[in-house]
């Protein structure tokens, strides 16, 4: 291609990250090296044969007048074995091979491929394909072995159909290798390998989109529980600084049952970034016992890297997330946070000179958010039956505005709303989701999982659990205003009631061995024990019985500690501790009607 053209230009001025070049035939969305150093960039306006370049790496010492060469292709990653356990930056270089060859900073222009060209792979052809078999987009030319828990599927590229007249034999191939030959319908002959390229702004196509059908079990109690997510859906996590936006999606990227899990770092703190690189290989994943990082890449893109490879880091796990997607695995990707990635934008924005609008950012940046969490979504795939694409971002509203233009976007866009509280934060209840604030359109999907697997009686416990809550938000005012005294045995109790659902369900700790994760089965069995406690106690104060002598039960104590004492293999002892406690209401109560009897 770039011999077909003159592709070979200067620059004329330069202004931060954005670069105005002068090259003929230069087309929009093109990659291009800039300077002598060779910057990557990536045209994003053009005037004539003047384009306008966003580069992803710093402009410092860069000079008007120096070399300029157009690439030939859009801003692309390379797709095939190898992805899974890798670490890339937001432009898909592998950071581990940079630091070999650069240290501990990346040296500006430093190019390497996203996939190792030396490593070699079993192929295994598909035994049902043979030449003279027509093919076309995602159609599976045969598997890889690409870590001992996932199976990689080779596929045709989109775009490419027609008649396969050549399938290579089970043997092992570097990437770069020929595995086939396709003859397209104009007769032009097509190489076909272990991998290829694919532009990151442009979403993979499917054959149609489906409707969830099973929730994202994440093994946090208040997600699963209160406000679940289907595969395939789309979530946020919005909350201030310190609200713990960064623990929540890693322990949703630990614990979640997808099948490939990708952990997008944009624009956060390089100390979160390198608490994950360093704890995710240490994990195991509760699914398989094997590796957490055998079905995990990450794409860390810190504060401190240039703020336009921000923009470009989510598209890229994006791509990558559609791509194991259209292997029909359920995929889910974690971008930390949108919030920085819009940061981004309006800097690009302001120095191309754009109308600002809300707070500073462009216009467009709606349509933008839209149409990445558009790219979420359950597909049926071509060749290799459903998958999904999970995404959560994580927002970071200054001072916890949620008014603020990404928050309030987000909220319009998204399926499932976890808004971190500061107040609960600050009280050490984490997760800190404000159950009063949050909420989940996913809920009666949910359900018929639950019931299913689970508890038939999963919504209505559910349901009760927030009344329950939302009544305690009222009494706590009236308690705040006026004091306890003036409350009565029975609205007491409906305090000690949501006490127990805080305390014993909602709270969990990261940072406990035993609770960090949480089976359905053990969720529904903590959920339910502490609602019978309400509800057998609430019996015994409408026949009179104080809340006093309910309150000094030393049980109780133990169903707020007994989430980190059993295990999710443990779910009968939690129903024993029911028994228990029933039988201590029910002495109680023999113990009221024998005093009544003897007055």
């Amino acid at each position: 291609m770039m011999s077909e053209r003159n592709n070979l230009g200067f620059i004329r001025e330069i202004n931060g990250p954005i670069v105005t070049i002068d090259l003929p035939g230069i087309r929009s969305g093109e990659q291009v090296k800039i300077g002598e150093l060779g910057l990557v960039g990536e045209v994003i306006s053009l005037n004539g044969r003047e384009a306008t370049v966003q580069t992803y790496e710093s402009t410092d010492g860069v000079r008007p007048g120096e070399p300029a060469e157009g690439l030939g292709w859009p801003l692309s990653v390379e797709l095939g074995p190898g992805l899974l356990g890798g670490i890339f930056d937001g432009i898909q270089r592998p950071l581990e091979k940079i630091a070999l060859q650069s240290g501990d900073y990346i040296r500006r222009g430093l190019s390497l491929p996203g996939l190792d060209r030396e490593r070699e792979w079993e192929f295994e052809p598909n035994p049902e394909l043979a030449p003279g078999h027509q093919i076309g987009p995602g159609t599976v030319l045969g598997t890889v072995q690409e870590t001992e828990t996932v199976l990689h599927k080779i596929l045709v590229p989109p775009g490419l159909e027609g008649e396969l007249t050549e399938l290579a034999p089970n043997g092992d191939y570097a990437i770069e290798a020929t595995i086939g030959h396709l003859r397209d319908k104009q007769g032009h002959s097509h190489r076909l390998k272990l991998y290829h390229r694919w532009p990151v702004r442009k979403p993979r196509p499917y054959l149609k989109r489906d409707d969830g059908i099973s929730p994202l079990i994440t093994g946090q109690r208040v997600i699963d529980s209160f406000f679940p997510q289907l595969k395939g859906g789309k979530g946020a996590v919005p909350g201030p600084f310190g609200a713990g936006k960064t623990v929540v999606q890693q322990q949703i990227a630990r614990w979640s049952n997808a099948e490939i899990v990708i952990y997008v770092g944009c624009g956060e703190r390089g100390n979160e970034l390198v608490d994950v690189l360093e704890t995710f290989p240490q994990l195991e994943d509760p699914y398989t016992g094997r590796k957490l990082m055998e079905k995990t890449l990450l794409v860390a893109n810190t504060s401190n890297m240039p703020v336009v490879a921000r923009e470009a880091s989510i598209y890229v796990g994006l791509t990558m997330a559609e791509y194991y997607r259209d292997m029909g695995y359920d995929v889910v990707m974690l971008a930390d946070s949108t919030s920085r990635w819009a940061e981004a934008l309006r800097e690009v924005s302001g120095r191309l000179g754009q109308m600002p609008v809300e707070e500073g950012y462009p216009a467009y940046l709606s349509s933008r958010l839209a149409a990445v969490y558009e790219r979420a979504g359950r597909v049926e795939t071509y060749d290799a039956g459903p998958g999904s694409v999970t995404l959560i971002g994580a927002v970071s509203p200054p001072g916890g505005d949620f008014s603020e233009p990404v928050t309030s976007h987000t909220k319009d866009i998204i399926e499932t709303f976890w808004a971190l509280s500061k107040e609960l934060a600050d009280a050490r209840h984490y997760p800190s989701i404000d159950w009063v604030t949050s909420f989940s359109a996913h809920v009666h999907a949910a359900a018929e999982w639950w019931h299913k697997e689970v508890d038939r009686r999963w919504e209505a416990r559910r349901t009760q659990a927030l009344a329950l809550l939302a009544r305690d938000a009222e009494l706590s005012r009236i308690v705040n205003l006026v004091g306890p005294e003036a409350l009565s045995d029975a609205q007491r109790w409906q305090l000690e009631g949501a006490s127990l659902i805080k305390e014993g369900v909602l709270q969990q700790s990261a940072l406990d061995e035993v609770d960090t994760f949480c089976s359905p089965q053990k969720q529904f069995a903590l959920l339910d024990l502490a609602l019978s406690i309400y509800d057998k106690g609430m019996t015994l104060i409408e026949l009179g019985v104080p809340v006093s002598h309910l309150q000094d039960l030393p049980q109780l104590a133990k169903v707020r500690r007994c989430k980190s004492i059993y295990n999710s293999d443990q779910v009968a002892s939690i129903t024993d501790l029911g028994r228990e406690i029933e039988d201590a209401f029910e002495s109680i109560r023999l113990q009221y009607a024998k005093q009544h009897s003897d007055d």
